[in-house]
This record gives structure tokens, sequence and C-alpha cells, in this order.
């Protein structure tokens, strides 16, 4: 009997060091492209952040009513772009993203455009209806992934068929912070009170706006794949350590009792042992 038990807690023992060399692999791929990819954010942050305030001169210069950029169409509906991961293991990054997209949400009509396997299956189980879902974009996302992303929304935002455009995704902020965020995309947010800057635009302001906004919006669903991928990576590499860590005090563990029980088994033998040498004795 306490063979079979020695034999279960060495199972136990090989199956969790097993799972401890896999998640030490994990944690350790990680942080080798949580470094990369925090060079691409560290960049795409001012590269955003500077056309943004392109935009708002720009916007200081025209009529806003004219452009369909600057106004909310008449519509019921909302469109979100969701970004979460194709895999898990990363801790609670696409619960998050996933919570505070349905916060967001909560008492709305909305149409959905999915980045990642996590939240295309979340959505489509809860039979929420999708513009479009996104998968396997990788790592290192491009402005081509962010145009192909942002296309199906700017399509019915255009038609008028939609009201609002949101993207849902995890800013980083360091590998101790990152924070879930919704951005409204469109309509772009109008600049404050403040005077009026005088530009000439060539041709026409409404010709610069069709080349500018699109451009604009790539940008920043460009920043947000950035600032996601990151995130997720530097979630993953947190939670990865936490499980090494973890499996490695149930290690301890199970050693000390496979010891205890060792030990008790070695004891029982020998007792077995003088008690049948005592019998013969007598």
């Amino acid at each position: 009997m306490a063979g079979a038990g020695l034999l279960e807690i060495k199972r136990r023992i090989r199956s969790i060091r097993n799972t401890q060399k896999i998640t030490k692999a994990m944690g350790l791929v990680a942080t080798v492209k949580v470094r990369k990819l925090k060079e691409r954010s560290d960049s795409s942050n001012p590269f955003y952040e500077v056309f943004n305030e392109a935009i708002k001169n720009i916007a200081l210069s025209i009529d806003l009513n004219d452009s369909i950029y600057f106004r909310q169409n008449n519509s019921d509906t909302d469109v979100y772009i969701v970004i979460t991961s194709d895999s898990g293991l990363c801790g609670s990054y696409n619960a998050n993203v996933i919570n505070k997209a349905l916060e967001h949400m909560y008492g709305k009509k909305v149409l959905l455009i999915t980045v990642g396997e996590r939240g295309k299956s979340f959505f489509t189980r809860n039979k929420y209806e999708t513009l479009a879902e996104f998968v396997e974009v990788g790592d290192t996302p491009s402005l081509k992934d962010a145009q192909e992303i942002l296309r199906p929304a700017l399509e019915v935002y255009r038609e008028g068929k939609v009201r609002n455009i949101y993207i849902v995704y995890t800013r980083f902020y360091s590998p101790v912070k990152q924070e879930v965020e919704v951005l409204k995309l469109l309509p772009v947010e109008r600049p404050g009170e403040t005077s009026r800057s005088e530009m000439e635009f060539d041709p026409s302001p409404d010709s610069v706006l069709d080349y500018a906004i699109p451009s604009f919006l790539r940008a920043a669903v460009f920043n947000a794949l950035t600032n996601s991928t990151t995130s997720e990576y530097s979630i993953r590499m947190t939670a990865m350590d936490a499980a090494t860590k973890n499996a490695g005090d149930i290690l301890d563990k199970l050693n000390l009792e496979y010891n205890r029980a060792r030990q008790s088994s070695i004891t029982q033998e020998i007792t077995e042992i003088v008690s049948g040498a005592e019998a013969l004795k007598d």
C-alpha cells in the first residue's frame, strides 16, 4: 500500500517538473519578446501623439460641421474593435479586455471587430454580431494590419450605418503596469474652445481630411496593436514566472511528503522484520 502511495507521489513530482520546465521556457521567451516589443511601442507612442496634435491643428482651421469625421451619424449602433490574444497563459490579460468591453457596451446596440482568437471565441459563443474577425496577426503588427482591421469599421461609418467607433486595447506603461483603455476613434474629438488656426489647404479642406483622418486612424489602431502586444507578453512573463515559482513550492511539499512516506515505509519494513525475528525466537 505504501509502495503505491510512493509511486503516485513520484508521478506527481515528475508531472509538475515537466510543467515547470514549460512555464520557465515560456517565461524566458516572453522576457526576450517584451524587450523587443517595448521598443516598437515606445516608438509608436510619440508618432501617434504628434499625429493627434496635427489633426487638432487642422480641425481649428475648418468648419467641422462639413466633415463626416467630426459629426455623429444618425444611427443607434456603435462599432467596437476589441484586441485580445490568440493564445492563453497570459494571466488576466484577455479577461480584463473583455470585461472592459462588456462594461462599455452595456445597454448599447453594437457591432464588433475582434482581433485575437480569445476575443473571437468569447463573442461568437455569446452570440454577438461581428463585422470582421482577425486572428494570428502576429507579435509584430504592421500598419497594413491596422489598415485591414480599420477598413470594415470605416466603411460602415462612411455609409452612416454606425454612430461611433471605439477601440478597446491594453496600454503598456511599464513591465508592472498595463491598463485596459477604451479610445473613441470616430467621430474625432473636436478641439476645445481656443483661437482658430489659420491654414491654407490645397486642393481643399475636405480633400486634406479625406487623406489625413484615415491615416491618423490607422496610426491609432497601429498604436493600440503595438501596446496590446507588448502588454500581452509582459503579463505572460509575469504569469509564467509566478507559475514557475508556484511549481517549485509544490515540488518542495511533494518531496517532503515523499521523504516522509518513504521513511514511514522503511520503518514499517524494519518493524516487520524485527517482529518476524522475535517470532522465530519464540
